[in-house]
């Protein structure tokens, strides 16, 4: 994992969707007008984000915690389907968690066995949205020569992202993970990523704005074949 999303990106992500969820069901009633939809994309992506911690090869914060957290904050992005008093009050309870944790407390729960696949720590919806997001930075990152030395630091973290979801995707027991068209798609916006990632960090904009294309493509490939 660490040749993919490093920990800066894993923990920024984390907190970035900590402010979202927290938006998303400050009322109920902002919660049941639609901030459910908000609150399961955020949830999902802070399990995933402690997916990948619990399996990374670096010592990264929460990593002690991690698989529970995944787990915790992976039941929340699944209950948020609809506007319910149920998922209000499991999201809120999760928040609650969020808080602790980012305080430096722990968990008060253990990895559940039921939710040891990556297909049960988040949706297939919620992640093609935060690509969606990241691939709509990238490009406007690349755009220009300007664009790219002031949008460097968040290209290298969208970049971390793409990679991430597309080597989970890829995991077993992920809705098409043996489709081979779907892998190899998913293989390819992944390479791109991190080719993307390496060529801000040598301030390539030329070999970034190549990169940039090359996934885009792949996303447009894979959304033709496969979306909905």
């Amino acid at each position: 994992w660490s040749s993919l999303v490093g920990p800066d990106t894993l923990t920024d992500e984390i907190k970035d969707m900590t402010a979202v969820v927290t938006a998303a069901t400050s009322t109920a009633s902002r919660f049941k007008g639609g901030g459910f939809d908000d609150a399961r994309d955020g949830f999902s992506m802070i399990a995933l984000a402690f997916g990948v911690i619990a399996a990374h090869d670096e010592n990264i914060r929460w990593k002690q915690h991690a698989g529970a957290a995944r787990d915790l904050f992976a039941r929340a992005g699944f209950a948020c389907t609809a506007g319910s008093d149920r998922a209000f009050r499991e999201a809120r309870a999760r928040i609650d968690d969020l808080r602790r944790l980012l305080d430096g407390e722990s968990p008060d729960a253990r990895p559940d066995p039921d939710r040891s696949s990556w297909s049960k720590v988040a949706a297939r919806q919620p992640l093609m949205k935060r690509l969606q997001a990241a691939e709509t930075a990238i490009v406007a990152g690349t755009a220009a020569r300007a664009d790219f030395d002031r949008d460097r630091d968040r290209l290298v973290r969208e970049a971390e992202i793409v990679a991430m979801i597309g080597e989970v995707i890829r995991q077993p027991d992920f809705e098409y993970h043996d489709d081979e068209t779907y892998s190899g798609h998913a293989a390819t916006m992944r390479d791109a990523a991190v080719r993307l990632r390496e060529a801000c960090r040598r301030q390539d904009h030329a070999a970034a704005r190549s990169a940039a294309a090359d996934l885009k493509t792949s996303c447009d490939a894979c959304h033709g074949e496969y979306r909905g």
